[in-house]
């Protein structure tokens, strides 16, 4: 299967480059680009790409308006929407967040954490920049979450392995490397560990991993 990606990003260097990034992997092809907000909603709206890339500083719209307006509260049949950016301010993560985005990537990061993001909103999992964990985890953690409560079936010992570096924002290949199993073997033990957690995503995993101090806190 092909996912089907949006591009938004004012700057047509910025967008050639997530390109070349995307389409250099035989499972991702990009529809669309828009420049600016306005075009991106019609353009989103239009083609149903199964990922938007929305960049969070754009004329007419900024990403977080553009982000509610395909992925936010009361929108019918809502779009996955990955918010890729320079600027790493928690205004801006809180804020993407809340208005529906299911993930949040620097563009600085590397391209495979790019890439897993757009095969993580596509199965509908939210993957978060690693070097923004665990400031988001500690805007998390004050209020607690329904992933908190202790699982009905306790964590094995290898899904305790992966939690934990979930919540130190591993990616799945990375996780896969560390503990020298397969991704398959990584996205098992994540199946795994949302229905035993009641966790809807990644996210809400790696809170359920702080509050219970599976990890040193920040």
């Amino acid at each position: 299967m092909t996912i089907r990606v949006l591009l938004a990003d004012d700057q047509a260097m910025i967008r050639g480059g997530l390109r070349l990034i995307l389409e250099d992997q035989e499972d991702l092809t990009v529809v669309g680009e828009a420049a600016d907000g306005p075009a991106a909603v019609e353009l989103a709206r239009r083609l149903r790409p199964d990922v938007c890339l929305v960049d969070i500083r754009m004329p007419g719209l900024d990403g977080i308006d553009v982000t509610r307006a395909l992925a936010g509260p009361g929108v019918p049949d809502p779009l996955r929407v990955v918010v890729v950016t320079t600027f790493d301010l928690d205004e801006y993560v809180h804020g993407a967040l809340r208005a529906g985005a299911v993930g949040f990537v620097l563009k600085g990061a590397a391209p495979a954490l790019l890439i897993e993001a757009v095969r993580a909103a596509h199965a509908g999992d939210a993957l978060i920049s690693p070097s923004l964990t665990l400031r988001l985890l500690r805007g998390l953690t004050p209020a607690p979450a329904p992933a908190a409560a202790p699982p009905d079936r306790p964590l094995s010992a290898r899904e305790t392995e992966v939690v934990r570096a979930i919540a130190r924002g591993r990616t799945n290949q990375e996780i896969a490397a560390d503990l020298f199993i397969t991704l398959s073997t990584v996205k098992s033990h994540l199946t795994a560990v949302q229905q035993k957690l009641g966790a809807r995503n990644r996210v809400e995993i790696a809170a359920w991993a702080w509050q219970h101090r599976l990890v040193d806190r920040p």
